[in-house]
């Protein structure tokens, strides 16, 4: 949070090509002000040999998929029955003739158009192990995390990484494919923009943790490691030994969300027709999960953006908006309140509004936000926080 002039009137840095500010994590900009995302994004549209990846990529799948007389799976897709794995499991059957094991960890509060669309990937012709967890040590996990780390989705972020890994070890599958980078499309360090593999260091750097490891759980209502046994990543006596090997599908092929979409609406995915998505203009993404916004949101009150913004990026650097048009939907979209996700987070957790509010509130940037006297938060009538900043 750098060039601010005081609390009350601050200047923050956006990306002159996108939305992108200067307090999201991991993002640097170069001399012209264009930030690392954007940089990644004419990489990909300039600089890349894709048909050299394309090939580097079947080279290696080439020597994965099995004999057609013999039984087995050629490789193991994690999905969540979203849009970009559904992607990945029509891509590995239908255009590179492997025969995947799908695997999908049990998001935390599943809607009703997330179930469809994981039971459509079965429809799709393609085998799913569906793992439903622990409920009560989950439970735990999801309100320490809210309390600990501003995240109720954490154990999630962990368990759709170690979930699939822990079976591929079990079922003997060492290759692994995944989908985007986000660190190409969303930025971050150079290294991490140019990595194809999703290894345990990926994990534990950008997988969303915050920060804190699973073994931080143990002694939470009385969490034990046995309690825990889902969400610890293999050992990497047990991954050598079964060779296994996590890929971005997004470090070989043109990652283009938006195309893939219609794609896969053609196989059965449902988008969400009466409207977008809490907290951004879009209907297709994060469709599985009633209480997203709440962490979308909790993205917000730290660092001043939300999924609005991340939508609106990928759109700018994809040709679809105009900076302008962008700009505006962010203003629109951006920030509000998350009442649908929060009604259902308090009927998950047990907690109240007031306490729910709090935790909001001790996360909540005071650089970024109005403050009364008292050091409370300003908000409007709808419960939305007052920006000390312009976002332009």
């Amino acid at each position: 949070m750098k060039n601010f002039i005081t609390k009350e009137m601050m200047t923050i840095k956006y990306c002159t090509k996108c939305l992108f500010p200067e307090t999201k994590p991991d993002l640097f900009f170069n001399e012209a002000g264009v930030c690392s995302a954007c940089v990644a994004a004419e990489q990909k549209n300039e600089s890349i040999d894709w048909k050299q990846r394309e090939s580097d990529f079947f080279s290696i799948i080439n020597n994965y998929k099995k004999a057609p007389n013999e039984t087995g799976y050629d490789c193991l897709i994690p999905v969540s029955g979203g849009k970009d794995s559904t992607y990945q499991a029509y891509f590995m059957k239908e255009v590179c003739g492997m025969n995947p094991l799908c695997v999908c960890f049990e998001t935390t509060n599943l809607t009703e158009i997330g179930q469809k669309n994981i039971d459509n990937i079965s429809k799709m012709g393609i085998d799913v192990i569906y793992f439903k967890k622990n409920y009560n040590a989950y439970r735990s996990m999801v309100v320490e995390g809210f309390k600990r780390v501003g995240d109720e989705m954490w154990p999630n972020h962990l368990g759709i990484f170690t979930i699939p890994i822990n079976i591929a070890v079990k079922f003997n599958i060492p290759l692994v494919i995944w989908g985007e980078n986000p660190q190409q499309e969303y930025g971050g360090p150079i290294e991490s923009i140019k990595n194809k593999y999703l290894n345990r260091s990926w994990l534990e750097e950008f997988g969303g943790l915050l920060g804190n490891r699973i073994q931080d759980m143990i002694g939470v209502d009385g969490l034990t490691e046995k309690d825990l046994t889902p969400y610890f990543y293999p050992s990497d006596e047990d991954i050598n030994r079964v060779g296994v090997i996590g890929i971005f599908l997004g470090h070989y092929f043109f990652w283009d969300a938006r195309k893939q979409l219609e794609i896969v609406k053609k196989h059965g995915f449902s988008v969400k027709e009466d409207g977008p998505v809490e907290g951004t203009y879009t209907n297709y993404e994060n469709l599985d999960e009633k209480m997203h916004g709440l962490h979308d949101y909790l993205k917000f009150v730290k660092y001043g953006f939300g999924r609005a913004t991340d939508h609106a990026c990928i759109d700018i650097r994809n040709n679809r908006l105009t900076r302008n048009e962008g700009l505006e939907l962010v203003k629109k979209y951006d920030g509000k309140y998350p009442h649908d996700s929060v009604n259902a987070f308090e009927e998950y957790s047990g907690m109240t509004r007031i306490e729910i509010d709090s935790i909001l509130d001790s996360f909540t940037n005071p650089i970024l936000f109005e403050q009364d006297e008292h050091g409370n938060f300003k908000k409007d009538s709808d419960g939305n926080l007052i920006r000390t900043f312009e976002i332009y």
